[in-house]
């Protein structure tokens, strides 16, 4: 019976012990060229343009952050209304928020 195990629980270790060599998983940056990001702040400033009833050009865009899996783009409109608006990862509006 010893025969038996001692060559098989060997076998069991040696296959345990064999590492493949797995690359490092490393996470996208996807960023925006300035023509995708230009595109961005347009639609942005058309939708706060109409939510606040405004004109495009008195819309001030403020700052721009690239989050995880989407994008932000923030804002006032000429009466200091702050908002932001939001985008997905590939650069789709998704929604306008007032802060």
């Amino acid at each position: 019976m010893m025969k038996c195990i001692a060559p098989a629980l060997m076998l069991l270790l040696a296959g345990c012990s064999a590492s493949a060599d797995i690359p490092a998983q490393q996470a996208q940056k996807a960023r925006p060229g300035p023509e995708h990001s230009l595109d961005m702040e347009n639609v942005c400033r058309q939708n706060a343009a109409r939510r606040y009833n405004t004109g495009i050009q008195q819309i001030d865009v403020t700052g721009f952050e690239q989050f995880q899996g989407s994008y932000e783009m923030r804002g006032v409109t000429p009466r200091r209304e702050a908002f932001v608006c939001t985008f997905d990862a590939e650069g789709q509006f998704l929604h306008l928020s007032m802060r």
